[in-house]
């Protein structure tokens, strides 16, 4: 069993929130893309930091 740190679950937590947010923004009938840009920059960004986390141990 992986036990998962705190801080990584944290990272992972928020990475799917934004997942929410880009999808319900890009659901809006017009909607706002320099928000949605915002907002996968730095989905990107924490899936850079976890990929680093999980590499690092």
């Amino acid at each position: 069993m992986v036990v998962q740190s705190p801080r990584l679950k944290t990272l992972e937590d928020r990475h799917a929130a934004l997942e929410r947010q880009i999808g319900q923004e890009d659901a809006r009938p017009r909607p706002d893309t320099v928000e949605l840009s915002r907002l996968k920059m730095e989905k990107l960004r924490l899936k850079e930091e976890i990929e680093r986390l999980r590499r690092d141990g």
